[in-house]
């Protein structure tokens, strides 16, 4: 027997138990930790709205008025969330998506009423695509036969870049998953003087099933579906190669979406390159586990930390997620 294996005690010698005796010593002996800062919070405000509208397949999430928003903001700065991601949901769509680039578009306004609100205090991001304003719901300028035209969409998210910096963004997430997005946006923040505006590039977005109830949320008018832009679940070297891609381009960070079902990719990722990794814990992971609880099946304060854990872990840096101030104040 090895002396490792046995001794004076009697065998084991060599006991891992040890370090899962007390709370105090897992808690000193763990590898992963979460953190406030770790966590970006999604925000989502309506053009015209009075009060705030529920989102029936997201238990808890709202369509915020411009008044909410202030103080949804403000409360996920006072638990300490390292950023807010705003998406804008206009009254009036178009093939264009005219309310992207419309300075007084509900998305530009929300971004100057949230700077106003808390400043530098926290990382303001804006979703930098089209989607949420097209008549159609691509995320780009469709051809007369119907796809998108990816090189017209650059020029779109060029004009989007710049009056989302303009409002007060930080931070810029370009989502459309067009070839040459990053490089694009990059030039014309550089051209319009916004050269500390940064890029969080959506680089490994999936064609998922999981973004159902975030549709309802932006009232996405999807017509098809995106398999021609967005990337095959089946694939992962292909992942990489999208990342290295963003990085060459300028990206300052990088995003896998979705993430529990990605977590190799995010693994991958982050061995791969030398900026943050962004995960995006999308719509259809928060309805299932409030769904699973709200019918006694799971323990719902345990399995949001272990999955936000288990994103942590796999390599993510940040992660996006619809509990960022419920659980950045638990974390306190």
């Amino acid at each position: 027997m090895s002396d490792a294996l046995s001794g004076s005690g009697g065998f084991p010698l060599v006991r891992p138990r040890r370090l899962r005796r007390t709370p105090a010593v897992r808690r000193l002996a763990a590898e992963t930790r979460l953190h406030p800062a770790d966590l970006i919070l999604p925000l989502f405000v309506r053009e015209g709205a009075t009060e705030p509208v529920p989102i029936s397949s997201m238990p808890g999430v709202v369509q915020h008025t411009r008044d909410t928003l202030r103080k949804a903001a403000h409360e996920a700065v006072s638990a300490g969330v390292g950023g807010l991601m705003l998406f804008g949901i206009p009254s009036h769509k178009d093939a264009c998506g005219t309310a992207g680039t419309d300075p007084e578009g509900i998305l530009q306004v929300a971004l100057r009423d949230v700077a106003a609100e808390v400043g530098d205090d926290t990382v303001i991001m804006s979703d930098l695509c089209l989607d949420e304003f097209t008549d159609h719901g691509h995320c780009g300028v469709l051809r007369e036969d119907g796809t998108v035209d990816n090189d017209a969409t650059l020029e779109r998210y060029a004009e989007m870049a710049v009056v989302q910096a303009e409002a007060g963004a930080h931070m810029l997430g370009p989502s459309g998953m067009m070839d040459g997005q990053v490089g694009y946006v990059r030039r014309a923040l550089d051209a319009a003087g916004h050269t500390d505006v940064s890029i969080l590039a959506y680089s490994a977005k999936y064609a998922s099933g999981f973004y159902g109830p975030f549709r309802e949320a932006v009232e996405s008018t999807l017509q098809g579906d995106r398999m021609t832009y967005q990337q095959d679940p089946a694939n992962a070297d292909e992942s990489l190669r999208e990342a290295l891609l963003d990085v060459a381009e300028g990206a300052d960070m990088v995003m896998v979406k979705p993430a529990m079902s990605y977590l190799d990719i995010v693994r991958r990722i982050a061995d791969a390159v030398h900026v943050p990794v962004a995960a995006y814990q999308v719509s259809g992971e928060y309805a299932m586990v409030e769904a699973a609880a709200a019918n006694g099946w799971i323990d719902r304060d345990r399995v949001i930390l272990e999955t936000l854990t288990g994103v942590r872990r796999a390599g993510a840096s940040v992660i996006l997620t619809y509990w960022a101030t419920e659980v950045a104040r638990k974390l306190h």
